[in-house]
């Protein structure tokens, strides 16, 4: 039998080891939510150590952090626990990660502490969400598409008896054929825009770089705001084969959107790097080339950053809700995706291409 000093010596032991062996990532935090403690496996996820973060702020010792301080402040103040599935981080580079994180009121030597039980969920998130994503995106397309054929037939038999009817009218009474007429030919337009490009790219190899510069000219000479451009390019990246044409339509729309919500202290960033094991379209690649358009406006709001992609959706009141939704197809039709990542002051879309394979892999 083993008296209560050896097994509490065994308890402190193995409560000490286990916290540094953990595979989820552990943070106490004081009453006033500064950091008292890191694990090694937060550490590792944080890229900082606990002789950087101690005693600071946790909310604030990131870039961005989702996770509202108001919550953890409820934590305190009433002991109610809460787990929040979806927190993202942001850090100084414009490295991100998704965490799941559980706050839990404990108590330490008779002070209250805040546990954080974080864990990262980045792949797993991201995968789901790309799929669902891509589902939806078909399924509003499809709809779409078969609404565009519903309504594209009958307005070519409208308008053709306009004409004829036009024939037999004297001039006064032909102003009304003539509005039917540019009416139809208005919704006939708006039709073809709905049913999206449908021709296939014509691909030739070369560099991306050409079409950014092509773009940032175009867009510096429609800058009435003098929108300030940062063009933040990676000259390693080879050449690969793309549709110039499309790939431009798809930067002048993203481009354009942001223009319009900036101020005239506005920023957009053309960054250019290469990615690695990259997942697109459920389809690991291991060599992508990564295309950012970053501004710093006021950002999407929450409820549209999963739908901004679908046809018919805007966030502006005078918006069509078409752009994103070709820049969608265009960037499919590369067989690449599209994404968006924003926050207030930071809006991030990105543009993934996969590099073909070598020869020798």
């Amino acid at each position: 039998m083993h008296n209560s000093t050896q097994l509490k010596d065994i308890r402190k032991y193995y409560q000490q080891q286990l916290v540094s062996q953990l595979g989820t990532a552990v943070v106490v935090l004081n009453s006033r939510l500064e950091i008292k403690y890191l694990n090694p496996a937060a550490e590792a996820i944080f890229n900082k150590s606990l002789n950087r973060l101690l005693n600071k702020p946790f909310v604030d010792s990131f870039l961005h952090c989702s996770l509202q301080i108001e919550r953890l402040e409820q934590v305190v103040r009433t002991g109610q626990d809460f787990t929040d599935s979806d927190v993202i981080i942001e850090f100084i580079d414009n490295a991100r990660i998704s965490l799941e994180v559980s706050a839990t009121v404990i108590r330490i030597d008779g002070k209250t502490r805040v546990l954080l039980e974080c864990k990262q969920i980045d792949k797993q998130k991201q995968i789901n969400t790309e799929m669902f994503q891509e589902q939806q995106w078909q399924a509003a397309r499809d709809l779409i598409r078969g609404l565009a054929h519903e309504i594209k037939n009958p307005l070519g038999g409208l308008r053709g008896a306009a004409q004829l009817l036009d024939r037999e009218l004297n001039e006064e009474q032909r102003e009304f054929t003539s509005l039917i007429i540019a009416q139809a030919d208005r919704l006939t337009n708006l039709v073809d825009r709905l049913l999206g490009p449908n021709q296939l790219p014509n691909l030739s190899l070369m560099n991306i770089h050409q079409v950014l510069e092509t773009v940032y000219r175009l867009k510096k000479l429609d800058n009435a705001k003098n929108i300030q451009f940062v063009r933040d390019y990676d000259p390693s990246i080879p050449d690969i084969l793309i549709d110039p044409e499309k790939l431009q339509q798809t930067l002048l729309n993203i481009i354009g959107n942001a223009l319009q919500v900036l101020n005239e202290q506005g920023k957009i960033t053309l960054k250019t790097r290469i990615a690695t094991n990259q997942t697109i379209n459920g389809e690991k690649v291991k060599l992508a080339i990564k295309i950012s358009i970053i501004d710093n406006g006021p950002g999407i709001p929450p409820a549209l950053q999963d739908k901004i992609f679908y046809p018919m959706v805007s966030g502006r009141a005078n918006g069509t809700g078409l752009g994103l939704s070709i820049a969608q197809t265009l960037v499919h039709q590369h067989q690449g995706k599209l994404a968006c990542h924003s926050y207030p002051g930071r809006t991030e879309f990105s543009i993934i291409l996969p590099l073909p394979k070598r020869s020798n892999q």
